[in-house]
């Protein structure tokens, strides 16, 4: 049987420490909250993706009372991206959350986005900078989607 080691290489920063590449990469996140549609968890997760041609892609939770319909942040931006600009390759996503009282919040990418990025890798032949929100000013910044699915499925 084949050993995997798995290397978790990332590194928590203040925003405004941040190259501006990824400081705008993180103002898009956040004003992808602004079209969450989140009347269930009171929870609004914004998205935003930047591609190789520098556009970016926004996508925002999208709840239903006919629970799983609803789509997180992640997978509405990477799947429009799919949709209209699989073309240009994605370099970095960024995560950020603001709980019902308008605070930003930690929230990591679930199992199912998780899976969703590694196949993103996969097609782009490429690790992911993914940055994510932790609070009010700092972020934590993975360098590759293997930092928060080690043991992912692929085919």
């Amino acid at each position: 049987m084949e050993k995997k080691t798995v290397v978790i290489n990332y590194f928590q920063s203040k925003i405004a420490e941040l190259s501006e590449e990824a400081k705008n990469l993180v103002l898009e996140a956040q004003k992808a909250i602004k079209t969450a549609y989140s009347p269930y968890s009171e929870f609004s997760v914004g998205s935003a993706l930047l591609l190789d041609n520098g556009q970016y892609v926004r996508g925002s939770n999208q709840e239903n009372a006919a629970y799983p319909s609803g789509l997180c942040g992640e997978r509405v931006a990477l799947f429009a991206w799919g949709a209209n600009n699989s073309e240009n390759k994605v370099v970095a996503i960024a995560i950020t959350a603001q709980n019902k009282e308008g605070k930003f919040a930690a929230a990591y990418p679930c199992g199912a986005c998780l899976q969703v990025m590694v196949e993103t890798e996969i097609r782009i032949n490429e690790k992911l900078k993914i940055i994510v929100q932790i609070n009010e000013k700092e972020v934590q910044v993975f360098n590759g989607v293997e930092c928060l699915i080690p043991f992912s499925f692929t085919l």
